[in-house]
């Protein structure tokens, strides 16, 4: 990670977990950029003054480690694809810096929002215990033989707004691996704008376009099964491998 990133970040003023429940968003739009890590200082600074980081036990940088779960058809993937409104992730993780792991559930629905359920479990259950199983079937009110398909790393920053219901995560330093292979993305980061309804005059995009940074659609889940699943169809993925591949490059 460039070192100007973790500087630029403990200038920031910080807010606590608590005080971010203000702004949880758990129903909520997201807006999705790409950039190079180099491309984040220069949004920093210039968004410094209007957003508070996330602060958990002095860190400011945490860690988030994810296990995905999918069918054998790897149905969620192909949803996601096929360009299907209504899908579904399902996933467990951890935030590492705290311990705290949750089995999570996100639903998109046609209207462009984006859901999120999840209980607190006590740890990764690479075999779904019958609490989770009974969890996903009445959240997703569906039946699904699920196994775990691709486990996630990466690094987040989390951003609040300080004058309006607005939050941001910025991804850095992502990884996937299964049984059999691993791949690492060191330069890219995903920067997620999260708000209750859509909102283009915010600082950070604001900033982002002026960087000429336009939204993009993206899904690190994805990125990750295109990465080490060389058997699936990603044909309407393969625009997103090359932005990827220029960024990273």
């Amino acid at each position: 990670m460039n070192q100007d990133i973790p500087d630029i970040v403990e200038r920031l003023t910080s807010i606590s977990l608590k005080e971010m429940e203000s702004v949880s968003l758990m129903k909520r739009t997201d807006t999705k950029f790409v950039i190079h890590e180099n491309q984040l200082i220069s949004v920093l600074e210039s968004i410094k003054n209007q957003y508070s980081v996330l602060e958990i036990n002095d860190d400011r940088i945490m860690t988030y480690s994810s296990l995905y779960f999918d069918t054998d058809s790897c149905k969620f993937y192909n949803d996601h694809h096929n360009g299907k409104i209504n899908r579904t992730k399902i996933r467990m993780r951890k935030y590492v810096e705290s311990d705290a792991c949750f089995l999570e559930i996100k639903q998109k629905d046609g209207k462009g929002n984006t859901n999120k359920s999840r209980i607190a479990i006590n740890d990764f259950e690479t075999s779904l215990s019958a609490n989770s199983q009974n969890f996903i079937n009445k959240t997703t009110d569906k039946e699904f033989d699920l196994k775990p398909i691709i486990w996630n790393r990466f690094n987040r920053i989390t951003l609040v707004n300080k004058s309006a219901k607005e939050r941001l995560t910025i991804d850095l330093n992502l990884s996937f691996k299964n049984e059999k292979a691993k791949k690492s993305y060191d330069n890219l980061v995903i920067v997620e704008v999260k708000q209750e309804r859509s909102d283009r005059t915010s600082a950070v995009i604001k900033s982002l376009k002026s960087n000429g940074i336009t939204p993009y659609r993206i899904s690190k889940y994805c990125i990750g099964m295109m990465s080490l699943y060389k058997d699936l169809k990603y044909n309407n993925f393969k625009i997103k491998q090359l932005k990827i591949n220029s960024i990273t490059a």
